[in-house]
């Protein structure tokens, strides 16, 4: 092995793991609101909403929501698959669980679960990796007494059910419940490339939209 593919390697390695720490401190910063700490591993010129760039206006952005919608969270992350683009750049799927303290409109309070996963974009700036964006994709959020089962299983407290998008970034969960069961034994697609198993499941999908809480 060349000097020049053993540092490529060990680029790699490090990098992974400086992704994956990524997802750990935003959790720790985001529950414990220190939101310097959060907003500062995003890129410095982070787009905000349509119109807005930058750490201040997402600092802005994060305040205003965690005092309207929450009295306290706790984040679980898991399951957490990183591919490279280049050597700069990686897309990456975190599962999260997720535990929320939230007042209700009586001034009361409920205490909500969540599954969900992000769909990350990760970005390499002066050697340091920060996210590029986190796009949240909802599978349920409910009254920890209350299972959500059935539709439109985002069930926040005063606020209308609605549906999530935890599955809307992989064509495959559409495509296995509109084909029907049958009796042959199916074709069996070859794997995916080295650094392409989320592409390829991905199929050149579009991005969701999603609703904010």
């Amino acid at each position: 092995m060349s000097d020049d593919a053993l540092l490529a390697r060990i680029d790699r390695l490090e990098s992974l793991d400086a992704i994956r720490q990524l997802a750990a401190k935003y959790s720790l910063a985001l529950d414990m609101r220190d939101l310097d700490a959060m907003v500062n591993l995003f890129a410095h010129d982070i787009r905000v909403g349509k119109d807005k760039v930058g750490r201040a206006h997402f600092k802005q952005w994060m305040d205003e929501t965690l005092r309207l919608q929450f009295t306290g969270t706790a984040h679980h992350i898991g399951n957490h698959i990183i591919e490279f683009e280049d050597p700069d750049r990686a897309v990456g799927v975190v599962y999260s669980k997720n535990e929320h303290e939230t007042p209700t409109a009586d001034g009361g309070c409920e205490w909500v679960i969540m599954q969900m996963l992000y769909w990350d974009h990760y970005e390499r700036l002066d050697g340091c990796w920060y996210f590029r964006r986190r796009l949240p994709c909802y599978w349920y959020a409910t009254d920890l007494n209350k299972p959500p089962c059935g539709e439109t299983k985002m069930r926040w407290p005063d606020r209308d059910p609605y549906e999530g998008a935890f599955h809307s970034l992989f064509p495959s969960w559409q495509r296995f419940w509109s084909e029907p069961p049958s009796n042959e034994l199916p074709v069996v697609a070859p794997p995916a490339p080295a650094e392409q198993f989320l592409a390829k499941m991905r199929a050149g999908s579009s991005e969701p939209s999603i609703r904010t809480r």
